[in-house]
């Protein structure tokens, strides 16, 4: 597997990475196995995927007990990753970045990931109620006390990677990136390549469109949190399955699959691209890592970087 580090001085991590989240959180509830979820994180770190994506909200709570217990015996083999700052409350989805909140999730999070240190805490999501400064402040803190190695964001705009910049060093930035959504090519990527920031892409895969696994809505697992979403109903499936088949067609001239063109593709955009596709199955796990030894000619990604863009908002 090939390498890169987190930040200028930080980790070194796979080129992939593994997002935990559907394994208990969001996707196909009627699926989740959490021994087999293990085995996945296990056989994940064999294959040279090492740095693990979760956060307390998944579940919530739930998902950092799974990787807690995957990575029991196996805790110095990987770059453990998780987040706070979004939470659950009677309305559904809510913020809290207030300090106080901060550092007894971070404590909370040790506790149930069963460590005595996070390689990267994400800020989940910037609380508008709260100066990102008093928020990041907290965080970098815990940095100070040794509970937190490195300090990243997730979903922000370029003018609030500066503000957190000017406190602490930014370490990463997570943003929904991939063939289907690019907003963050306008400003933030370009921001952390030449900042020597990771820039780690979550929903690479389009949240599965881009597998070429879905071709209509029946097609999603019952009770699938996607099916609510604008990019899986049926006008919407009819306009990106043409995407869909484009990526195809570059996958079929490398005897790829079209997850591997669509990570690949992503890789391309930086030597600190860290792509986190989550998946809950050995065999996705392995074809996914294997994006990383595909090599995309100047044309495929000519044509990629050429594909319209699909029907439906990015989700939340």
């Amino acid at each position: 597997m090939r390498t890169t580090t987190l930040g200028t001085n930080g980790p070194v991590v796979g080129r992939i990475g593994l997002g935990t989240m559907g394994m208990s959180f969001g996707y196909d509830p009627h699926g989740w196995d959490d021994d087999a979820s293990v085995a996945v994180i296990h056989r994940a770190l064999d294959l040279g995927v090492n740095l693990i994506d979760t956060a307390d909200v998944y579940g919530p709570f739930t998902n950092e007990n799974l990787v807690g217990r995957a990575l029991k015996r196996r805790r110095d083999e990987v770059v453990l990753s998780t987040k706070g700052g979004l939470v659950v409350g009677e309305d559904g989805l809510g913020l809290d970045g207030r300090p106080e909140h901060l550092t007894a999730a971070v404590e909370a999070s040790l506790s149930r990931l069963g460590t005595d240190r996070i390689d990267l805490y994400f800020l989940h999501r910037v609380d508008p109620r709260v100066p990102l400064e008093e928020s990041w402040g907290a965080l970098a803190e815990l940095v100070r006390q040794g509970k937190i190695r490195s300090l990243g964001l997730s979903a922000v705009t370029l003018e609030q990677v500066r503000a957190a910049q000017a406190v602490h060093e930014v370490a990463a930035v997570e943003s929904e990136a991939s063939l289907f959504t690019r907003d963050a090519f306008a400003d933030v990527l370009p921001y952390t390549v030449e900042n020597g920031i990771a820039f780690l892409p979550f929903s690479p895969l389009g949240r599965g469109l881009l597998t070429g696994a879905f071709t209509n809505p029946a097609d999603l697992p019952k009770d699938d949190w996607r099916s609510t979403q604008p990019r899986f109903t049926e006008e919407a499936f009819a306009h990106n399955k043409a995407i869909v088949d484009a990526v195809r067609a570059v996958a079929d001239r490398h005897e790829a699959t079209p997850a591997q063109v669509a990570l690949a593709w992503l890789l391309t955009k930086g030597e600190h691209v860290v792509p986190i596709p989550g998946t809950k199955t050995e065999r996705y796990l392995v074809q996914n890592a294997g994006a990383a030894a595909l090599d995309l000619t100047d044309q495929d990604v000519a044509e990629l970087d050429a594909l319209p863009a699909p029907l439906g908002a990015p989700e939340a």
